[in-house]
């Protein structure tokens, strides 16, 4: 026995849903470069360190007061500015990926973002 395909509504469906699939990622294609050029700052330290990265997780600006700079504890501004820094790309993420999930409504389709 051969297994039927329904005739008349099927090809239309996958039209449709062609369609539909393609309006997603035109979508997520201009909120991704909106993105890239968003700025997300984070600081550490009580505002001692401050950093600024774009959406495509590369930093713009790193500004430091100067009463933090100790010669004696440079250890210490490593950590503050690695805090500063994966703040800002942490807000980028949750930026992109907040963004992303309201165009696809929750879609996870591997390699459409």
């Amino acid at each position: 026995m051969k297994a039927r395909i329904p005739r008349g509504g099927t090809p239309a469906n996958l039209q449709q849903i062609a369609k539909q699939a393609q309006k997603m990622q035109e979508e997520m294609d201009a909120a991704s470069s909106e993105l890239e050029v968003k700025e997300y700052t984070a600081s550490s330290g009580g505002g001692a360190v401050e950093v600024v990265v774009t959406g495509k997780m590369e930093i713009t600006s790193i500004n430091i007061k100067p009463e933090v700079v100790d010669p004696e504890d440079v250890e210490m501004l490593g950590d503050l500015i690695k805090a500063a820094v994966n703040e800002a790309l942490r807000k980028a993420a949750e930026d992109k990926a907040s963004t992303m999930e309201k165009i696809s409504g929750g879609l996870n389709i591997p390699g459409l973002f």
